[in-house]
């Protein structure tokens, strides 16, 4: 019997120190290695901003669009999506515009013509259909602009497809909602839209 307990105890401490080794692992040794790949990648010159998720870097002396990974943003030109945007959210296209030409103000504030470090999902398509690189996008000071455009309010968590910081970027919509953040609050008398981009 005494060697049942023993054998239970051992098993259970063994069980217990296994789970905390995983549990700090995974709060704060992984995120450490996300931080270092940003740092240890080279970055790039952002040239131009053309909307509030998708801008021109020059690359190996080669201008490329990137689109920003997990999130998207109102459209400020006519296009499809502009017109569906429009379709989803019910609001006239003048609004649409507005709410993106303030999208794209904000996204050229954090990133126009600043250095970036572009990191491709490990799971993802290197490229989206339109040949535009798809990218988590952080700041030279470790900033992920992906998720920084979300948390103020200048985009959804884009849900269509998925990738691996998708849940990040859902609870990050929420939290600017709920706070009434950037578009989700009352911008220039343009009240908050609902699922634009979703």
């Amino acid at each position: 019997m005494k060697s049942l307990i023993k054998l239970t105890l051992k098993t259970v401490t063994t069980v217990a120190v296994l789970a905390l080794i995983i549990y700090f692992g995974w709060k704060y040794i992984i995120p450490k290695l996300d931080d270092k790949e940003s740092k240890d990648k080279k970055s790039y010159l952002v040239k131009k901003v053309f909307d509030g998720d998708t801008f021109e870097a020059e690359i190996n002396g080669k201008n490329e669009k990137i689109r920003m990974l997990g999130i998207d943003t109102p459209e400020k030109w006519n296009s499809d999506k502009f017109d569906r945007d429009s379709e989803r959210t019910g609001k006239d296209k003048e609004t649409i515009r507005k709410l993106g030409s303030l999208s794209s103000d904000f996204t050229t504030r954090l990133i126009g013509g600043k250095r970036v470090v572009l990191i491709p999902d490990s799971k993802g398509d290197d490229k989206d259909k339109y040949g535009r690189l798809l990218r988590y996008v952080y700041l030279e000071d470790g900033t992920f602009v992906n998720l920084k455009i979300v948390e103020e309010g200048y985009a959804n968590a884009y849900r269509r497809f998925n990738v691996t910081k998708q849940s990040e970027f859902i609870r990050a919509e929420e939290d600017a909602r709920k706070n009434k953040k950037g578009l989700w609050g009352d911008v220039n008398g343009l009240k908050y839209m609902e699922s634009i981009g979703n």
